[in-house]
């Protein structure tokens, strides 16, 4: 780890930090806070992704629809409109949207070839983001003289790496760019997530045996064929199995960085406040070694 104590953490003149964990546990709201008070640089990988490498394909796929309405084809073909995503730290619709659901074309859904393919996209995608994590904190000293960097996460990072694993390239790369802080949350949490998604389901990333798996056993449990699934009852029923799926994944992270609880972060209001969080989190490593 790049703080080995709380003492090396409060002495630093350059703090790096890098949030990961589950959905609705605090990342975003830390990164924001750190970057609104001015002395923190926010990397967003959910950002960097749209943007950097997917926003193309995005585009692509929203001309491919427009290439089938008579009126926008012909002011596309002229060059005479401009279609894009407007993605921002706080809309990352677009890339969801792209991501998509599968199952019946009738119901929004995408062949589960044609979905596969998407989600290794996106894998790749994450992956370069993360992985650009040491570009960003030299650019941001070099070019915006912040000192402090903040990698705010998606959460599906876990799917990528094994944290088992002392050699994984991934979070050895990012082991010595930043602390890597997991926020964890609590079962009350998972189940709010769960009811949370239930109203409202979205696209999600998976590693791609959990989602061959998932799929095989929804078409046999419902004895139905690929074309006849409803996209928002499958990824409804897929979800808590990957949230199970994920917890593990994280958990076999944490060695990496620092633990904090999603209780601690909600007791953050202010940077001096998140120094304190961590100078515990590092004192109390210490006092457990793992």
């Amino acid at each position: 780890m790049i703080y080995t104590s709380a003492q090396d953490w409060r002495a630093a003149t350059h703090k790096r930090v890098l949030f990961y964990g589950m959905s609705g546990l605090g990342k975003t709201y830390l990164s924001n806070m750190l970057r609104d008070g001015g002395d923190w640089f926010h990397y967003s990988i959910d950002y960097r992704i749209g943007t950097r490498y997917m926003g193309e394909l995005i585009a692509d796929n929203a001309k491919a629809y427009a290439m089938q309405v008579p009126f926008l084809r012909d002011l596309l073909l002229t060059d005479s409109i401009y279609i894009g995503s407007n993605i921002t730290f706080n809309n990352l619709a677009p890339v969801s949207t792209y991501l998509g659901k599968p199952g019946d074309p009738a119901k929004g859904g995408l062949p589960i070839d044609e979905y596969r393919r998407r989600q290794d996209q996106f894998r790749q995608a994450e992956i370069a983001a993360l992985m650009d994590t040491g570009h960003f904190i030299a650019r941001a000293d070099a070019l915006y003289g912040y000192s402090n960097f903040i990698c705010d996460t998606g959460g599906s990072i876990c799917e990528w790496v094994e944290g088992d694993d002392p050699n994984d390239p991934i979070l050895c790369e990012l082991s010595q760019q930043c602390l890597l802080i997991y926020i964890e949350g609590s079962e009350a949490h998972t189940q709010e997530l769960i009811r949370r998604f239930d109203r409202a389901p979205k696209p999600m990333a998976y590693q791609p045996a959990f989602l061959d798996a998932s799929w095989e056993e929804y078409l046999s449990e419902n004895n139905i064929e690929a074309d006849e699934v409803d996209p928002d009852s499958f990824i409804r029923w897929t979800y808590a199995r990957a949230l199970a799926h994920r917890q593990p994944r994280y958990e076999a992270m944490a060695p990496w960085g620092v633990t904090v609880s999603d209780d601690e972060v909600a007791t953050v209001k202010t940077p001096a406040d998140f120094d304190h969080l961590i100078a515990t989190a590092l004192e109390r490593r210490a006092d457990t070694p793992i």
